[in-house]
């Protein structure tokens, strides 16, 4: 299923190793080159929440996938994410080149007047895309080079300027009107229900009874996606003219008919990878869904 991504994660998927400084308590900030991070061969980035802020700039082709939207946009671009919204990305061409950092809110909460969730661009249904022309790029770019200089330097107080090159980052992007291009869905309700059927079907196969099936409501599926849970009922049923908890049971069924078929595992064990407290409540569910129980339908 769809975790939040931790730090440790991030350096292990990206570069196999961990820095030195993850638990320093200033918290914690690092800055890259686009294209040193794709390798070849690489899995495909998640759609999932971090633990930490980010900025991004490139040019070219890039679609972000965040919360309940698709935007694509064309050109040169600043983006921001936060811990709040799962996102994820997809760049083409030109688009792999260019900057980003991360940065935990510990780091940044010093240099500013108000929390950072409150910004523009981190807030819940905010705009992370931000378009901006060939000269602002290249200040933006100046920006950043700035910090991967500082970050591999010596300085004393290196952690303090680094926070006033984010800040100013921050300040920068706040100039300029965010940018929604295009949906790549053809609205707001088809892509949250792809988002939804995306999350749902990440959660299978159950593969070993210790994996637990979490997102099991309606609710759970809501804040997940940082929506409220009657935009999303709403969505699904005006997509696919079903509500969401008959997808999730759906989904669930089939699932628990797959784990009796074709596991040995007992039935409480096939009851809590469900995500059931109790085997009765799992007995319960099964023979609403199916009119027969778990052990009957085993045993066919």
């Amino acid at each position: 299923m769809a975790t939040t991504e931790t730090l440790e994660e991030f350096y292990q998927q990206k570069f196999n190793w961990l820095p030195d400084n993850l638990s320093q308590n200033i918290g914690h900030f690092n800055v890259f080159r686009i294209e040193d991070c794709h390798q070849p061969g690489a899995a495909p980035v998640q759609y999932s929440r971090r633990e930490f802020y980010k900025i991004s700039l490139s040019a070219g082709r890039t679609i972000v996938h965040y919360a309940d939207k698709s935007i694509e946009v064309d050109g040169n671009t600043l983006l921001f994410f936060s811990p709040n919204v799962p996102y994820t990305i997809e760049m083409f061409g030109e688009a792999r080149k260019g900057f980003f950092c991360i940065f935990t809110e510990a780091f940044l909460t010093e240099n500013l007047r108000s929390n950072v969730h409150d910004l523009p661009m981190f807030a819940l249904g905010g705009h992370p895309a931000y378009m901006i022309s060939d000269e602002q790029r290249g200040n933006a770019g100046e920006i950043f080079g700035k910090m991967l200089a500082e970050i591999n330097s010596d300085y004393r107080f290196k952690y303090d300027l680094l926070r006033n090159y984010v800040t100013e980052l921050i300040h920068y992007a706040l100039k300029i009107q965010p940018t929604e291009v295009l949906y790549k869905h053809p609205d707001a309700n088809s892509r949250i229900t792809a988002v939804f059927t995306e999350l749902l079907e990440r959660q299978f196969p159950i593969e070993t009874p210790s994996q637990r099936f979490n997102l099991r409501s309606a609710k759970d599926f809501a804040e997940q996606l940082s929506v409220h849970v009657n935009h999303l009922n709403r969505a699904i049923r005006q997509t696919t003219g079903k509500t969401t908890t008959h997808h999730i049971t759906e989904r669930l069924v089939t699932e628990a008919k797959a784990l009796l078929r074709h596991t040995n595992w007992n039935v409480s064990e096939i009851s809590y990878s469900l995500g059931f407290d109790e085997p009765a409540h799992f007995n319960n569910f099964f023979k609403k869904q199916t009119n027969t129980t778990p052990t009957s339908f085993r045993i066919v």
